[in-house]
């Protein structure tokens, strides 16, 4: 999408941000300053300081309270707005009944309307539930906030969901994009820069404002919790006694025996019940206690794989970047409360 020349000067896109009542105020505040800093507080070298026209627009315009119980004003109604070139929904506040589905209907209509004539769709975080009744997503990879993929999944499982990934772009135009967990809005609007702009204005953008890629992914932040809404007895006979005692040597063979099925039964019903292999979900089992230790003490990485019921550190090492994306060092660094932080630093 370029923009288009207007005498000696660049037309701005126009930036649709959605506000609805389930809107959190954070990531529509976020975005809406980031998008608009080129003409409030434009770096000093990026050149162009007008790219994007953003507009807070919804049903009615006028005053509205978001789900964080702050009032915004919605600047434009969608009946008043013909064409856009990029939409944005970002995070709402999932109900405790999940996500209620035909609520807006004005706004997935229009929402198709403004796909149609060639805009880019975007969510951040969990904005992607209201962007997937539209059916635009359907058969289209996208990714959502990790604590809500089984919620969406069970919702519309027409979609395919990786909450481990930061942004996915999709759709025949790469006119699709959706972005996952809280934060990762960063990387959605430092991505359109990119886009539009290019690397340059990106890079100032990311510089001035102190954000990061997470180039790293979602997998370290997610916490693993093995499923257990099966209705399988014997299965979660066998993950009750693993849940304490995953750091024994061959913890297999106990789970199989308390199970009370032959090795072959065992492991096929546990993989179809729990969603990984026996194998799979002990050693996830044993990551999340040396996450938690790297986290909260000051153990070698050697000591914490033996911890663990590793008896080798560099396969627990090869391991654990498999399962976070990152080595145990730079986990630690990344998740251990800096010691100025710490209520005991005095003591």
């Amino acid at each position: 999408m370029l923009r288009e020349a207007t005498g000696t000067s660049l037309k701005p896109l126009h930036v649709s941000l959605v506000a609805i009542p389930d809107a959190v105020v954070s990531t529509l505040s976020g975005v809406f300053d980031v998008m608009n800093a080129f003409s409030v507080l434009p770096p000093p070298d990026v050149a162009i300081t007008r790219p994007f026209e953003v507009q807070i627009v919804g049903i009615e315009a006028g005053p509205l309270t978001l789900a964080s119980l702050v009032p915004v004003t919605v600047q434009r109604s969608i009946a008043t707005l013909e064409a856009t070139d990029i939409v944005i929904v970002p995070s709402i506040l999932l109900r405790p009944d999940g996500w209620r589905k035909g609520r807006y209907p004005e706004l997935v209509d229009w929402v198709n309307r403004m796909h149609a004539g060639g805009a880019l769709i975007c969510s951040a975080c969990s904005g992607i539930f209201l962007l997937a009744e539209t059916g635009l997503f359907d058969g289209a990879d996208a990714t959502v906030h990790f604590g809500y993929a089984n919620a969406f999944a069970a919702a519309f499982p027409q979609v395919p969901i990786h909450p481990e990934r930061v942004l996915v772009v999709s759709g025949r135009r790469e006119e699709l994009i959706s972005s996952g967990a809280s934060v990762t809005w960063h990387d959605l609007v430092l991505y359109l820069i990119a886009r539009h702009m290019g690397a340059a204005a990106a890079r100032s953008i990311a510089r001035f404002f102190a954000l990061q890629w997470h180039q790293d992914g979602l997998a370290p932040y997610i916490v693993f919790e093995g499923r257990k809404d099966h209705g399988d007895t014997a299965i979660q006979t066998a993950q009750d006694w693993v849940a304490t005692h995953f750091s024994v040597a061959n913890p297999l063979e106990e789970m199989i025996l308390r199970a009370g099925l032959t090795g072959r039964t065992f492991k096929r019903r546990f993989t179809a019940a729990a969603g990984v292999s026996p194998i799979a979900y002990v050693q996830r089992l044993r990551i999340e206690e040396a996450k938690r230790r790297l986290e909260g003490t000051e153990a070698s990485v050697d000591e914490i794989s033996w911890q663990v019921g590793y008896e080798e550190p560099a396969f627990f090492r090869r391991l654990f970047k498999r399962v976070t994306g990152l080595a145990p060092g730079a986990y630690r660094r990344r998740f251990q409360i800096p010691d100025f932080a710490r209520s005991d630093k005095n003591t």
